[in-house]
């Protein structure tokens, strides 16, 4: 995104929950310093998360997986209850592939560790503010290795027979954390042939996103 693109937009209004001052204050100074992306309202725990998106109405909400009174994954299904395109970026500073199951479950748009640089975690918040779901690089393998244990969220079927050959390798390349600019990049096409696809895929599997439509797929065993 380039300077003038970022200076023609409104800011992307966040709310940021964290049950460490330190940290929340740190991560506010440095959002802060980006000029699309402005923290509108704090949280030290999950209850008051929820209250604060609520009265705040945030485009993305930034928020620790631990935290005490309620986790930031009992957060993240409050929240969706209450609004299923409530965009969630959820960080932590552990590596665990349950929290990020569970997580991909309830339909976070985000899940990132809390050493990526300032760079990558604004990116993040744009890529998830337009509407996209952010798988980290690598998640499609780690999920595949716990979704045996997921209870089943969707019907056993045989991969749908209008499914493309290109969908699949669209499928794997979204399974890889990559958006569509970079997917339209790898496959030499351009970006709206690339979401064009992505729609039919979500379509075909019978999900409402990106995430779903890659556990789906891994259930399916075309992952």
């Amino acid at each position: 995104m380039s300077t003038d693109d970022i200076k023609a937009r409104p800011p992307i209004r966040l709310v940021l929950a964290d049950d460490h001052a330190l940290v929340r204050q740190g991560l506010r100074s440095l959002l802060d310093l980006t000029p699309d992306l402005r923290v509108v309202g704090e949280a030290a725990d999950g209850e008051e998360a929820v209250r604060r998106v609520a009265e705040l109405n945030p485009d993305v909400v930034l928020m620790d997986v631990r935290m005490p009174r309620m986790t930031g994954l009992e957060a993240l299904h409050a929240l969706r209850r209450t609004d299923p395109s409530r965009r969630v970026v959820l960080l932590t500073t552990f590596d665990e592939d349950a929290a990020i199951i569970e997580a991909l479950r309830a339909g976070v748009q985000g899940f990132l560790l809390k050493d990526v640089s300032m760079e990558e975690l604004a990116d993040a918040i744009r890529r998830v503010a337009a509407g996209e779901t952010l798988l980290p690089p690598g998640v499609a393998e780690r999920v595949a290795r716990g979704v045996a244990e997921l209870p089943r969220d969707f019907p056993h079927a045989d991969l749908p027979e209008g499914l493309t050959r290109r969908e699949v390798e669209v499928l794997r390349l979204i399974a890889r954390g990559m958006s569509n600019r970079e997917i339209a990049q790898a496959l030499g096409t351009a970006e709206g042939t690339v979401k064009n696809q992505t729609s039919s895929i979500l379509s075909k599997l019978g999900v409402r996103d990106r995430t779903r439509a890659v556990l789906r797929a891994m259930e399916l065993g075309c992952l």
